[in-house]
């Protein structure tokens, strides 16, 4: 079927985009594919990267977090720039990038070979996540088919949440911890192939305008503040490292907010956030990925280390959380037609508390039924908060600045996700550097060693004899639990947290959002802009 590229005009794009927009957010799912296999396909190899790499227990914080540090600083800037030079370019480029990006990661052989490389593999992913979001929002413009795509877009990431983990176990074992990354390219290759024939370019050039200063400050501060968040468990968040970046980081943000509120064409208008259902909806979404993040990257060690389940076996436990969130995301529309985005979001996070606090519980996650129990009640309560609140962010935003309002969404989960990881983790690693420094029946070089992680303490423990080596793993079980238990506690505390700012600022219903706010800028609510003839610039594959 040939295609080509052509200039149209708006009712003629109107049909074009509104015939194909269930083949577009079947394209868009494809690559948030590739994006929820990444996340999670990574944390079934460390284990195995910890003994070949001989990789230190901050090294792995830094290769989880180089994506997300490179990923958040950019954000911003490429959804101003899809927005303005085209989002099927966009998402096209990141695509690109995301793969060959993933093959080099592959071939690696020291751990910062690895973190650079997990960072060049941000800058693609900064362009497919909050394009495919944007897209999405310009292809549906009915209010209620919108809902029903993001709820759609929401449970996709867990398919690749669930793909992650058994494609990553299965590689790992079969093939060793670099073939993790060899998935992405056939999956980039097939979102690269159904986006040029399927998704139109749309593009809002007139309203996003170039705004380089703002871009500059935004990536400063977020790099600074990011990095000074991740080095504090590990320099001390005394330590004149942390301090100044993270102050410098303070400085830049804040700059950037400035310069956004006097622009006359800024990349980010920052009045949107005098919006409750746009600001409630940031918050709500950046402490519950605060909490969720946290609980991920300890889970999976928790399945190797302490039960010494296989990357496969640990895969595979990790699945009913992605089974929940498929079930939730799509579910949370309908829920929201009949209860209303305020009542959804705080059953979800009820949920997504409750399994956190089972988490806990060695005696719970250690039974094979029950541990999958929780697992789907904790995906199934994230999926259901997730899609309204996106919904919320996205629809309270015109649709010409979806790519900017897509990128404050993501911004804020990655921006949680990273604090959670930074200081949910810090609180674990004093915890249990605290325990494991009681050691006393083992020399000070050994004790040194095994203080770093649990891996390193079984790595030592492998080395002495039985009787010293299996109290030395006893110890640091007991140590890895202690600091389970007290990090699952603080994780429950941000998700009430946060289950308060939804139900104290989140608007019950957007229309009723829309009907009490009379936003400054042109429009907040997508309810004021017409659905059947809204103008879109639209260059794209057309029969």
């Amino acid at each position: 079927m040939p295609t080509m590229d052509v200039a149209v005009g708006p009712p003629q794009v109107s049909d074009v985009v509104h015939a194909r927009r269930w083949w577009t957010l079947g394209t868009l799912c494809v690559a948030l594919i590739v994006i929820g296999v990444d996340n999670t396909i990574l944390n079934v190899a460390l284990p195995s990267i910890v003994r070949d790499l001989n990789a230190s227990g901050s090294q792995l914080q830094l290769m989880v977090d180089a994506y997300t540090i490179v990923f958040a600083c950019l954000l911003l800037t490429a959804g101003s720039l899809g927005d303005r030079y085209g989002r099927r370019h966009a998402l096209m480029f990141g695509l690109t990038w995301f793969g060959l990006s993933s093959a080099l990661a592959s071939t690696v052989s020291t751990p910062t070979q690895l973190i650079a490389a997990r960072g060049l593999m941000g800058i693609g992913g900064a362009f497919i996540f909050p394009t495919t979001l944007s897209i999405l929002t310009n292809t549906f413009r009915d209010p209620g088919e919108r809902a029903m795509a993001i709820g759609v877009w929401a449970g996709v990431s867990g398919i690749g949440i669930a793909l992650g983990p058994l494609a990553g176990g299965f590689l790992v074992e079969q093939f060793g911890w670099g073939s993790v990354f060899l998935v992405n390219l056939p999956i980039c290759a097939a979102a690269l192939l159904l986006a040029w024939r399927f998704v139109p370019n749309t593009s809002d050039r007139a309203e996003s305008p170039l705004d380089p200063v703002g871009a500059l400050f935004s990536i400063v501060g977020f790099l600074f503040l990011l990095y000074g968040i991740i080095e504090g468990p590990d320099k001390g968040w005394s330590s004149p490292v942390v301090s100044i970046a993270l102050g410098v980081g303070v400085i830049f943000i804040t700059a950037f907010a400035l310069w956004e509120w006097r622009n006359p064409a800024p990349m980010l208008d920052v009045r949107f956030f005098k919006n409750a259902r746009f600001s409630a909806a940031s918050a709500t979404i950046t402490l519950t990925f605060f909490g969720f993040y946290a609980s991920t990257f300890l889970l999976t060690q928790y399945f190797q280390f302490i039960l010494g389940y296989s990357p496969l076996k640990a895969g595979v436990l990790i699945v009913p959380t992605a089974v929940g969130l498929m079930i939730g995301s799509p579910l949370a529309p309908k829920l929201v037609n009949r209860a209303g985005t305020k009542r959804v979001v705080v059953l979800g996070l009820v949920l997504v508390a409750i399994g956190m606090a089972c988490y806990a519980s060695n005696t719970i996650m250690s039974d094979f039924w029950l541990g999958l129990l929780v697992r789907l009640i904790t995906g199934l309560g994230f999926g259901i908060t997730s899609a309204p609140v996106t919904e919320s962010i996205m629809g309270s935003l015109p649709p010409s600045r979806a790519g900017v309002g897509s990128a404050v969404n993501d911004t804020t989960r990655q921006t949680g996700g990273a604090l959670g990881v930074a200081v949910i983790g810090s609180i674990f690693a004093a915890r249990y550097h605290a325990v494991i420094g009681k050691l006393v029946f083992v020399p000070a070089s050994v004790r040194a060693a095994a203080h770093e992680s649990i891996g390193t303490s079984l790595q030592v423990a492998a080395r002495l004899g039985r009787a010293t080596g299996g109290h030395l793993v006893s110890v640091a079980t007991h140590a890895y639990l202690s600091s389970m238990r007290l990090t699952y506690a603080v994780s429950v505390t941000i998700i009430v947290v946060a289950m308060v700012v939804a139900y104290r600022y989140l608007p019950a219903r957007a229309h009723l959002a829309a009907a009490v706010e009379q936003p400054d800028a042109a429009a907040f609510s997508t309810s004021q802009t017409p659905v059947a003839h809204a103008p879109i610039a639209v260059t794209g594959p057309v029969e």
